[in-house]
């Protein structure tokens, strides 16, 4: 343990809903809920707001549309929340070259390598400043917690929630933990917690009198060792910076089960090229293609193939997942589909154009049904244009009216309500119809004017 609070946690704020209120004037202060819409959803963040009213991540979205059927039900809009997160993972490398991400809206800092801080009082100097910046930056807002290890850290940027700093002070950890619940502690979910609950062990404290023997009989030796530690306050995990990515992959849940098989092989392709997207984005290239099919009674199959080098060529891999895709059985139905690329590199071996050509080759007609369909007849069905849909939440720009988002749309109409994150106040709402060629998707706009 290090005597003095140099390790920073930072968590920014109900981060996507919090982007979402700062992008849309008429949700400030009001109840926002981000995640999937359909029957399937799940809740990825809610304000405060939201909060009030018992709805949480991960919970049903038909359960939180039955606690709150007033609040604001948008799609999440990765591109920026990743926007976002870069500018706040930027500030923390400002403050330290061992900046370690957990999530787009998490890290650890270590302030101590740099000399960043050194003290109590340099420490929550840094802290203070790091807050203000975020705010400035981003418009949004963040909490800190500073301590003598990442699991005080962590502790503590969850009690300064929403928008607040708290520092835990070397020697003073034991008695803070002392009086909390277990499930407080890393590694104590719902199963654990219930275990120790009818062992009688309610508490931290009540971990540290239990002894690391009783910790070890309940709950094994890595498990029991580690938590009896943790009870203790002894953490010595250093943090780590920028952790290797092993993989990238997108999925898909889908609200109705997909039976045909056109329509399966069609949404493979597109998977495969958004994972490719953000095999780009993120300058990787990768060798093994892996296919994930959850069929329509949850069994979850996975399939994988391994190229002859690393590739990020979109035609490679949309052609390995075909390949995969025709050794799953689809017939009952498929309610979830992923494609994923592991194995990643920082080079591309482009002779793997070749790879594809010759895997078609041996194929014959890759995309022509297993009755027999001709390959131009599967073309025609997948190519066949489809109505324009409009995702609630999501950027939207009138050739007329500007810039504005998607509030609703159905029975072949849209609602959209024109602002900007800069207006001062709720802009106006106007409805069309969902092919108006006037209406078109945007890109997101920074959440703070870049002219000041």
């Amino acid at each position: 343990m290090r005597s003095a609070p140099t390790i920073l946690h930072l968590d920014m704020d109900a981060f996507y809903a919090s982007a979402e209120q700062a992008a849309k004037p008429s949700l400030r202060g009001k109840a926002v809920v981000v995640g999937g819409l359909g029957p399937r959803g799940v809740v990825a963040t809610a304000s405060y707001e939201a909060r009030k009213f018992g709805v949480h991540s991960a919970m049903p979205m038909g359960q939180a549309r039955r606690l709150a059927p007033h609040a604001a039900y948008l799609v999440p809009r990765f591109r920026l929340y990743r926007e976002v997160s870069e500018q706040v993972m930027g500030l923390l490398r400002e403050l330290s070259p061992l900046v370690e991400p957990l999530s787009l809206d998490e890290a650890f800092v270590d302030l101590e390598t740099v000399e960043a801080a050194w003290d109590e009082a340099s420490a929550e100097a840094v802290g203070v400043r790091l807050r203000a910046d975020i705010r400035r930056v981003t418009g949004l807002t963040g909490s800190v917690g500073l301590a003598a290890s990442k699991m005080l850290a962590k502790i503590a940027s969850e009690e300064a929630k929403p928008d607040g700093l708290v520092l835990i002070r070397p020697g003073t950890e034991r008695a803070l933990l002392g009086p909390k619940s277990v499930r407080i502690l890393p590694g104590v979910g719902p199963a654990t917690g219930d275990h120790l609950r009818r062992a009688g062990i309610l508490t931290v404290a009540e971990i540290a009198e239990a002894g690391e023997d009783e910790l070890v009989r309940l709950l094994g030796k890595s498990h029991g060792g580690h938590l009896y530690a943790m009870a203790l306050a002894h953490d010595n995990r250093p943090v780590v910076a920028e952790r290797d990515s092993k993989s990238v992959s997108v999925e898909d849940t889908y609200d109705v089960d997909i039976h045909d098989r056109v329509r399966v092989r069609a949404e493979v392709r597109r998977l495969a090229d958004r994972c490719v997207e953000r095999l780009r984005a993120a300058d990787r290239s990768g060798r093994t293609v892996v296919l994930k099919v959850r069929r329509y009674d949850f069994s979850t199959l996975t399939r994988s193939e391994t190229l002859r080098g690393p590739t990020d060529d979109p035609g490679v891999v949309r052609e390995a997942a075909a390949r995969l895709l025709e050794s799953v059985d689809t017939t009952g139905g498929v309610r979830l589909l992923g494609v994923g690329v592991s194995g990643l590199a920082d080079f591309t071996q482009e002779d793997l154009f070749a790879q594809a050509a010759a895997a078609e080759e041996d194929r014959g007609a890759l995309d022509a049904v297993e009755e027999g369909e001709p390959v131009e007849a599967v073309a025609e069905v997948v190519a066949e244009p489809v109505e324009r849909r409009w995702m609630a939440g999501h950027d939207v720009r009138h050739a007329e009216f500007g810039p504005g988002w998607v509030q609703g749309s159905g029975l072949g109409r849209v609602t959209v309500r024109f602002e900007t994150p800069y207006a001062t106040g709720p802009g106006r709402v106007r409805t069309f119809l969902v092919d108006d060629p006037l209406l078109e998707p945007a890109e997101p706009l920074p959440l703070v004017d870049p002219g000041g």
